[in-house]
Formats: C-alpha cells, sequence, structure tokens
C-alpha cells in the first residue's frame, strides 16, 4: 500500500482475460482515473506489433515530441528520441496521445510525489496502477459502464 496525501493507494494488477479491445479501454479508464493525481509521465513509442491504424497519428506526433527534446537540448543526441518521451497530462492533446498509444506501448509509467501510480507495457498486456479507494471504485464503475468485469484486476500483494 502506498500512503500519499491523497490517502492510501493499493496496487491493482490487470491479468490477461480481456479481449484486446477491452484490454485497451481498461488501460484509458484507468489512466482517466489516474489523470489527476499523475505530476509526470513518460511513454516509449515503441510496440510489439504493428500500431493500429487509429493510433498512428499519435504515435507519429509522440515521435516529433521526443524529436524536438533533442532539437531543444532537453534530451542527448546521442539518445534515442523514442523512449522516455515526457507527456504533459494537463494537456489534453499530449494526455490523449498518452491513451491512445499506452495499450500498445512497451513501457509508459506515471509518478506522483515520487511515487510510481502506473506502469504499463509488454504491448498492452501488462498494466498496474496505484489507486485510492475512490479511484478503484470510479474505475470498476467506469469498466461497468462499458460491460467490463472488475475481476480482470486483482490486487497485488505488498
Amino acid at each position: 500500500m502506498i500512503n500519499k496525501d491523497d490517502g492510501p493507494r493499493r496496487v491493482l494488477l490487470l491479468g490477461d482475460s480481456l479481449e484486446s479491445a477491452e484490454r485497451a479501454r481498461a488501460h484509458h479508464e484507468a489512466l482517466l482515473v489516474l489523470r489527476s493525481s499523475i505530476e509526470t509521465a513518460h511513454i516509449d513509442v515503441y510496440s510489439d506489433v504493428a500500431w493500429p491504424q487509429e493510433v498512428v497519428s499519435h504515435y507519429e506526433r509522440a515521435l516529433s515530441i521526443g524529436r524536438d527534446e533533442v532539437v531543444r537540448g532537453a534530451r542527448s543526441a546521442n539518445g534515442d528520441p523514442g523512449m522516455g518521451i515526457d507527456i504533459d497530462v494537463r494537456n489534453d492533446a499530449e494526455f490523449e496521445m498518452l491513451l491512445a498509444l499506452a495499450p500498445y506501448t512497451i513501457h509508459a509509467e506515471g509518478w506522483r510525489q515520487g511515487q510510481q501510480i502506473f506502469s504499463v507495457g509488454d504491448t498492452g498486456t501488462a498494466l498496474w496502477v496505484a489507486v485510492t479507494r475512490q479511484q478503484e471504485a470510479e474505475l470498476m464503475s467506469r469498466l461497468g459502464a462499458y460491460g467490463i468485469p472488475s475481476t480482470p484486476f486483482t490486487v497485488a500483494p505488498e
């Protein structure tokens, strides 16, 4: 359990029982619930599968952000511009990009007050989130509205 200013959190893990579209929806809803808690986020714009056509424009924009960081000197010219791209979750367009890419990336993560509160990876098969009770209830409600059961999420052992 993680204790921070906004209350205790517990870690939920997404299992592998969902179909691809439901898994992507679970990623979206989890990130939407956590958005106001995320202070910093990063994404790697690589996937082990082809990017779905509906997210290609977000992929291209993320790569552009990574290249711009190199040009501005915010990241090393020797580094990979597709790795560790900073996402400003307060910016609607950048958050939308994170939502689109997270279910397919090899890695993305978010932090609050030095504590990691979400991690996605393995091209959509791995998702863990650290949520408050209120956020957990909201997440389960949002998933239920799409007919997705809460059972694919399990509480991580401490």
